[in-house]
């Protein structure tokens, strides 16, 4: 093959994968099979390595990862990343209203968007081609993780179309789907490893891993809502989002633009419940003046902007019965006290269990024997108890007091000085250490032994 024969067929076959990219990754809909999708992109890659001069950056196959990064560059911000001012009721998002409308001596629309619980990114594109990603930091500078970023195969290495501008910024939020964040959960488990506590600690934690190669394997996803630049040529808001859809970003479907206050609060009402039901963690609804002319007369404060407001949900809360509390032992013989619950629906699942963590939790909420407690979702993941309806005790109930001995092998319990955690000392003899530690070694990322699961070693 001549040099101008292989510069053709890899453009086609960089376009043909960009294609499946953008159909598979930000439209949800499969073109071709995964195998098929391999065999391209292996093309692609050998004849990049036969002729390495016309190997770039925004490859597909650079996409992979492999690079490590020791530490990542500070980069400080063209445009600062600020904060939203945040609001926590109808009354709160009345009175934003009225300022604006106040402010600018007319009536406003809005953009209603969903608030996404991960890592705030900014994108920098310059000729359709991806720059630079950072991360927020403190609004001023934060970390170039640009070899990171670039795995996350939602997030478009070269724009589509022709009619975006120049140089542009795009901002978005980087997070971890539910669906990968209880898979890596469930593989932790299996390994007998502590479980990671919710999906943005995990996005934002693969963010910074130092192998990209580790990055790409977690599967990060990222939506993207706000376009900044020079003469972009919009006056609407929304507008930006469809054109940025249109270049390949992944945009939130759910955005809508609200005429009047009622349609806002509609919003945050029909996603207040609903949210549950999609594959990522949201924590608000984000309510932003639609007209760009308006948002640039409204400006700034020191921290945040005045034409942008972000109204937090509610934890979920429920109120349920105490029926017992038992006592966990881990493969390092650590204790965790773990509530047993009379089962209460609860953002989206039954709850019937809630870790009470260690001696000094089930102290400072005061738990008797039987109590109703009330039990909300951290991070609307993990079931905990928030506290107490001493009203609803029986008097003759007993306090709740942590055990001495190990409930497994009866081995007196040791707490070291200055940790909250009991632990089991009898390494050796402990039923349940044992297990989890032969678990550990034979377990898939381990020594990798068929047919020696969590049953068969109970068995034996």
């Amino acid at each position: 093959m001549t040099e101008t024969e292989a510069k053709r067929e890899i453009e086609r076959l960089r376009e043909k994968v960009e294609v499946y990219n953008y159909h598979y990754y930000v439209l949800s809909e499969s073109l071709i099979s995964d195998l098929e999708f391999d065999r391209l992109l292996s093309s692609l890659q050998e004849l990049e390595t036969e002729f390495p001069q016309f190997l770039t950056p925004e490859s597909p196959t650079q996409r992979v990862g492999g690079a490590i990064t020791k530490e990542f560059e500070s980069v400080v911000h063209r445009y600062p990343m600020l904060s939203l001012a945040n609001s926590y009721s109808a009354d709160d998002i009345s009175e934003f209203d009225e300022r604006v409308r106040k402010a600018v001596g007319q009536e406003v629309s809005y953009c209603c968007e969903l608030k996404f619980d991960g890592v705030a990114i900014g994108l920098r594109y310059e000729k359709g081609i991806l720059t630079k990603a950072v991360t927020r930091g403190d609004g001023v500078q934060g970390d170039d993780v640009t070899a990171n970023v670039k795995t996350i195969r939602s997030i478009p290495l070269r724009l589509r179309g022709h009619d975006f501008p120049d140089d542009f910024e795009i901002r978005g939020e980087i997070f971890m789907p539910r669906s990968v964040f209880d898979a890596i959960n469930a593989e932790r488990e299996e390994m007998g490893e502590p479980r990671l506590a919710n999906p943005r600690n995990a996005a934002s934690g693969t963010l910074k891993q130092q192998d990209s190669k580790a990055v790409a394997e977690r599967k990060l996803d990222c939506y993207l809502y706000l376009l900044l630049g020079e003469n972009l040529g919009f006056s609407y808001h929304h507008q930006s989002l469809e054109a940025a859809a249109k270049w390949g970003f992944k945009v939130s479907p759910h955005s809508r633009v609200a005429k009047s206050l009622d349609e806002v609060e509609q919003f945050i009402q029909y996603w207040d419940t609903k949210r549950y039901e999609l594959d990522v963690e949201t924590d608000g609804v984000v309510i932003k003046v639609d007209e760009i002319r308006l948002q640039n007369n409204l400006g700034f404060t020191a921290k945040t902007p005045r034409w942008a407001v972000a109204y937090k949900f509610k934890a979920q809360e429920a109120m349920t019965r105490l029926l017992s509390v038992s006592y966990q032992v881990g493969r390092t013989g650590a204790i965790t006290p773990v509530a047993n619950l009379e089962p209460v629906w609860l953002a989206g699942t039954s709850v019937k269990r809630a870790s009470l963590h260690n001696a000094d939790i089930i102290a400072e909420l005061g738990l008797h024997e039987g109590d109703v407690v009330t039990v909300e979702k951290g991070g609307d993941i993990i079931p905990k108890i928030t506290g107490v309806v001493a009203e609803k005790r029986n008097l003759f109930s007993n306090p709740v007091t942590f055990i001495h001995s190990c409930p497994e092998c009866n081995a007196p319990l040791q707490r070291r000085e200055g940790e909250a955690q009991h632990f089991c000392p009898n390494e050796k003899g402990c039923p349940p250490q044992q297990k989890a530690r032969i678990e550990h070694f034979t377990a898939r990322k381990a020594m990798n032994i068929d047919s020696l699961g969590p049953e068969t070693i109970s068995m034996l």
